[in-house]
């Protein structure tokens, strides 16, 4: 008889577009707490899985695991797993921003990497062995502004997450995230904001955060005293003009929603037919007429 084998799966998402105001942050500090926590994860229980990977305004990539990662030694006396995550997520990354094109965009691709990462824990679900059990969740850890260009994917994205039981938490290092607090409100994940220090994110306290809000599991963060979850903006963003709107007008064929009332929808090229009342026809007066007796 097959015993019950549970895992947690820890996916997480590194934003490392250049055009953030605190990339050089982020390729040192921010990675090197995220890696701290990345192998705290791994040691709390020898099953445990992990998966990283990084975003930014051209794509998405995986960085660990790869199909040839290079066998590392142990070196000043780390475990050699932590070792080769460490040396392989480095490696990847820059290499990656030093391929990236010149040119850049302030909107990173965060729903690419989610996708991604949903498509990796649905093969994981389907190679597993008969008895185990996967408790799937990921991270987003990101300075960038929020994409409201990236609407209909992220509704797509937390939709099919909730589905799953997928939970999705997200670390902002400098701006609100309208998006993606409406994902962790759905999926029952953690949003948080880092606190400021004279103006400036607080950078140096990132490790703490991470171990402290995100590292616990789902099934246990109740018992604990976390900050107290943020009012979220349940607003959606209009296809014309990519801006949060209170009331708007949606399309009956691709549920695209506009500011303004639009004879064509410009997403899926449907005309619309409006009823036009009909024109009355003004009363003939009655000319007064003189009786003459």
């Amino acid at each position: 008889m097959a015993t019950d084998i549970e895992k947690s799966l820890l996916i997480i998402v590194l934003d490392i577009n250049p055009m953030q105001k605190l990339i050089k942050q982020v390729i040192t500090q921010v990675l090197s707490s995220t890696i701290v926590f990345a192998n705290a994860h791994l040691m709390q229980r020898s099953n445990n899985i992990l998966a990283f990977m990084s975003c930014h305004d051209h794509g998405a990539e995986f960085l660990y695991p790869k199909d040839d990662m290079p066998g590392v030694r142990q070196y000043d006396g780390q475990y050699e797993k932590f070792s080769q995550l460490e040396h392989t997520v480095r490696k990847q990354i820059h290499k990656i921003v030093g391929e990236m094109p010149m040119k850049h965009s302030n909107e990173t691709l965060i729903s690419g990497a989610l996708s991604m990462g949903l498509c990796y824990i649905t093969r994981l679900e389907r190679e597993k062995y008969a008895g185990e059990k996967i408790n799937s969740r990921m991270i987003v850890i990101t300075g960038s502004v929020d994409s409201a260009t990236q609407y209909m994917h992220y509704m797509n994205i937390f939709f099919t997450a909730q589905k799953m039981g997928i939970i999705l938490d997200v670390c902002s290092l400098e701006h609100e995230l309208t998006l993606l607090q409406q994902g962790c409100d759905l999926t029952g994940g953690n949003y948080l904001k880092l606190p400021q220090n004279n103006g400036k994110p607080n950078i140096p306290g990132l490790l703490q955060y991470l171990m402290w809000i995100f590292l616990p599991d789902p099934a246990i963060r109740s018992k604990l005293v976390l900050p107290p979850p943020v009012k979220v903006d349940y607003r959606a963003a209009c296809f014309c003009h990519q801006e949060l709107i209170d009331t708007g007008y949606v399309c009956s064929v691709c549920l695209s929603i506009f500011c303004k009332i639009r004879p064509i929808c410009t997403t899926c090229h449907t005309m619309f037919k409006f009823a036009v009342p009909l024109a009355h026809k003004p009363k003939k007066r009655k000319k007064a007429i003189d009786m003459v007796q």
